[in-house]
């Protein structure tokens, strides 16, 4: 666009094209639940700017998806991929919404995404939603996509926008990065307001990027980031907090760290497992020293703890959220969503039930002894017992492990199987600490990605650090759309 070979309108016309041929069509990914009717104006308008102007910055007429539960006041629903607000339309933007359109990009569209970001069912199906159906992974389509944040990550990894924004609580974010094989980034609980985003959790929700490169992801970030007075979180944000893509895109950026490989978080794959032992050689010849057989204790005790503080806080924020949606026929309490997933049942929960939103209806306010107990232990064992304490006893920069093994069969029997999801984004999440994942290998055709995470404020150097091992392995491999993974070694049946 800089040179004039492409305009923003153009590029938006080619990718609105591709969604329709291999996402609406073709392989069916399912991965956009609506594109914006107005992206060619917005991207028209943007050009005129830029000729007339010049340009706002790097994003200016850049088309980026939002997963489906990032409020956007135009004609396009926010919904968490529910058929309960399949037509709610926020009263405003959100601030993620709003901070990208001011840095010129063009709102492509909505990203499916699991329902209720994976909160409505404990056997739920990573992917799914009742307004979007079934997200399917693009390098093997009958895998799973992972989620919550299903449709940012195979958009971004099939080329169906620029880039895209997921949210994570527990690795929404990390972990169908990972699947998809693309960078996810989670920031620190704070740096990226939560304004305007349908919530789960307050202490550990975020909006973040999922991108083919980590320069990418900074420049996402760099739009996204900042104090926000709808969000009291934000104003913890350090002078130097925020990320710049100076301090981040540093070739040398490994030189000089000490990194820990945080051995209970290895995954069941030994695939996985011997090319992450390979790539630690990687890392050693960009100068970092690695600190061997570290563990983070008490995870086990730490997912009941978690689980409560959740459904406290899903139930106090969500219907804080939708009290503030118009009074035009969709729920406005929890308890009006749970009446009428059962008067819709048919359609709403073919697959699964919503013992999860039931369970956070019985709960009681944030004043519970029980919901202030169990987050500080939550605390307290991810912080100061946890991360900090590796780290510091250490002298360690970073901590670093598998983000997850290769995605597995979509199954809508038995849902999601249990413990196959991202065990390495439960200490990050729930401290409220960054969390980067990039693509760093393949099995059998299915990708997976090296996990890199701090403590709090340390955004900027564990970007650094992805940086400069994305480009030392140069490790992201394009989607192939296979059928199965019996079809690798072979050309793709699938274009």
């Amino acid at each position: 666009m800089s040179t004039g070979s492409l305009t923003s309108e153009m590029i938006v016309k080619a990718y609105i094209e591709r969604i329709r041929a291999i996402d609406n069509s073709g392989p069916c990914l399912n991965s956009v639940i609506e594109v914006n009717p107005d992206a060619e104006a917005i991207a028209r308008a943007l050009d005129h700017e830029r000729l007339t102007a010049g340009s706002r910055g790097p994003l200016h007429g850049v088309p980026i998806l939002v997963k489906d539960n990032i409020g956007t006041n135009d004609r396009i629903a926010t919904s968490a991929g529910s058929l309960a607000l399949a037509t709610s339309i926020p009263s405003h933007d959100s601030s993620v919404a709003s901070r990208l359109r001011a840095a010129g990009a063009v709102l492509l569209g909505k990203a499916n995404m699991s329902e209720w970001a994976n909160f409505r069912s404990s056997r739920s199906t990573s992917g799914w939603s009742g307004r979007g159906g079934q997200c399917r992974n693009p390098h093997v389509l009958n895998r799973s996509p992972g989620g919550s944040s299903s449709g940012s990550g195979v958009a971004a990894a099939a080329s169906l926008c620029a880039a895209a924004i997921g949210t994570e609580t527990d690795g929404s974010i990390v972990y169908p990065a990972s699947l998809n094989g693309v960078v996810g980034y989670k920031p620190t609980v704070g740096l990226v307001s939560r304004a305007g985003i349908l919530p789960i959790s307050q202490s550990q929700d975020t909006a973040g990027p999922m991108t083919r490169t980590v320069e990418d992801a900074v420049l996402l970030l760099e739009a996204i980031q900042g104090t926000d007075p709808d969000d009291p979180a934000t104003s913890n944000i350090p002078i130097g907090g925020a990320v710049t893509s100076v301090e981040v895109l540093q070739r040398d950026g490994l030189r000089g760290t000490r990194l820990g490989v945080v051995r209970n978080l290895m995954t069941s794959n030994p695939e996985v497992n011997l090319q992450f032992e390979g790539l630690l050689g990687v890392l050693e010849a960009e100068g970092a020293e690695i600190v061997y057989g570290l563990v983070l204790h008490g995870l086990e005790e730490l997912r009941q703890d978690e689980w409560e503080v959740l459904l406290y806080e899903f139930k106090n924020g969500i219907n804080a959220y939708l009290s503030t949606l118009r009074a035009e026929g969709q729920p406005r309490t929890l308890e009006e969503v749970i009446e009428f997933n059962l008067e819709n049942a048919g359609t709403a929960m073919p697959l699964f039930g919503q013992e999860t939103l039931v369970a956070a209806q019985a709960k009681g306010p944030l004043s519970s002894v029980d919901y202030v107990e169990a987050l500080q232990r939550c605390r307290r064992m991810t912080r100061q017992e946890g991360i900090d304490a590796l780290l510091t006893d250490n002298g360690l920069d970073a901590l670093i492990c598998p983000t997850t093994g290769p995605a597995v069969l979509i199954d809508h029997v038995h849902g999601d199987p249990k413990g196959q999801s991202a065990p390495s984004a439960r200490p990050a999440a729930v401290a409220g600490y960054p969390h980067v994942t990039i693509p760093a290998g393949m099995v059998r055709g299915l990708p997976w990605g090296l996990s890199i995470f701090s403590t709090a404020w340390r955004d900027a150097q564990v970007l650094r650090y992805a940086y400069a091992f994305e480009q030392a392995t140069r490790a992201r491999t394009s989607p192939r759309l296979l059928w199965t993974a019996e079809s690798y070694g072979r050309q793709p049946v699938v274009r």
